[in-house]
């Protein structure tokens, strides 16, 4: 997976502009306010040109130091900081010397000093300056690669959690396959070659449609209504009228955004447990509704349930009561593995198993909707309800109230 570019600071989106911006407002800073200083002292004007010129040398000084910082930044602490005093020290010496050489030019006749008494007088501005300099140029360069290290680890943090999500979401195919290929399999052992045939085809449209959508890409609710649907087309055959559907959509829920196939496992878990065991059958209901700014989604059926109480987290594989060598273990605990990657604690999912019957999902995340192009509303062969309340401050169905916490798995 390709590192993506560091993108910096605006201001320093162009570092040697930056830099050119900075020494110019530093330096011109400097003569300002020393130039304010010399007049409001009552000095005379023609000390301006002293000013400028040991203002300039400080300039020109500076950036030799910065070619020289600029090879020792990245060297081990000890050689940086030790080069960089020898450097600052002789860059002090030189702009000392120069002030020293030109305020004996300018005082002439005037002052009776050596040479060393100006150079010892005149040596705290050059060093407050370039010491200060020096400070800051090491700051921001280390502002700089905080910045950037920060920034690097955000996209790796971004990039790893899209590559569980493409994980979890490739073992979503892997799962549907072996149950319906099993499917397929017990048709052509019955020689039903033409319900083989017709659920071999819906399989292949059923997958064209699910493998558009990236990995780790999100779709609106009505985009996996119309996937659920493909997928139930292929149920159908197989459990005909066994299996019995009651979709409930709000028309706002329809524009949600949410991960791609994460109710499809959902749906399989029904027919697995509720359908496939019972004689008569069962019906799956899904109902979803925007409340408080939040997507609820549930699904239920009026399967057996558990056989009894269920307790802790979210680990068990099978339905308790309800084993079936052929599952993969992966429905549940995948969803809840994905709803954790991409709203972290924003998220609820818990089930509800009644051991009398009856066994329901329920998942609550941010209300994210697609404000642009259509949605499509794709409808349950047995019913869609598309209602148009305000659900804002309508309080949630019964079917729709958070469960208590059960540990369950597909």
């Amino acid at each position: 997976m390709a590192m993506l570019p560091f993108r910096p600071t605006p201001f320093f989106a162009d570092k040697n502009k930056a830099f050119w911006y900075l020494q110019l407002a530093g330096w011109g800073s400097v003569f300002l306010l020393r130039a304010m200083s010399a007049l409001a002292n009552g000095l005379p004007l023609d000390l301006l040109l002293v000013i400028f010129v040991t203002t300039v040398t400080g300039f020109s000084i500076s950036l030799v130091l910065s070619v020289a910082y600029r090879q020792l930044i990245d060297r081990k602490p000890l050689v940086t900081w030790g080069m960089t005093m020898i450097a600052l020290l002789l860059a002090v010496i030189v702009h000392v010397s120069i002030d020293a050489w030109v305020q004996g030019l300018y005082y002439a006749g005037a002052r009776e000093t050596t040479f060393a008494q100006r150079f010892i007088g005149l040596s705290y501005i050059p060093l407050t300056l370039m010491g200060g300099w020096s400070a800051l140029y090491y700051a921001i360069n280390y502002f700089l690669t905080v910045e950037e290290q920060a920034d690097r680890l955000e996209r790796l943090e971004a990039q790893a959690t899209s590559a569980h999500l493409a994980m979890l979401r490739y073992q979503l195919n892997p799962h549907f396959l072996f149950n319906t290929l099993n499917s397929i399999s017990t048709l052509v052992l019955l020689k039903q070659t033409e319900p083989a045939n017709a659920m071999l085809t819906r399989l292949s449209s059923f997958l064209r449609h699910t493998l558009v959508s990236e990995p780790g890409s999100q779709v609106t609710l009505a985009q996996e209504v119309e996937t659920l649907q493909l997928y139930l087309d292929i149920e159908r055959m197989r459990f005909e009228e066994r299996l019995r559907t009651h979709f409930s959509v709000e028309e706002q829920a329809l524009k949600a955004q949410l991960p791609s196939m994460l109710l499809q496992p959902l749906i399989e878990n029904a027919i697995k447990y509720a359908v496939s065991p019972q004689e008569e059958g069962a019906r799956i209901s899904l109902e979803a509704r925007v409340y408080n700014g939040r997507l609820q989604v549930g699904v239920e059926d009026t399967g057996p349930g558990a056989s009894g109480p269920i307790q802790g987290e979210l680990l068990a594989a099978e339905r308790p009561g309800a084993r079936d060598t052929t599952s993969t273990g992966v429905g549940l605990a995948n969803i809840q593995s994905r709803l954790a990657q991409a709203y972290g604690e924003k998220h609820r999912f818990e089930i509800t198993s009644n051991p009398s019957g009856g066994f329901s999902v329920f998942i609550e995340i941010p209300f994210e909707p697609l404000e642009e192009g259509p949605v499509h509303n794709s409808q349950s062969d047995d019913a869609l309800t598309s209602t148009q309340n305000n659900s804002q401050n309508a309080a949630p169905t019964p079917t729709l109230a958070a469960p208590t916490p059960q540990s369950m798995g597909s």
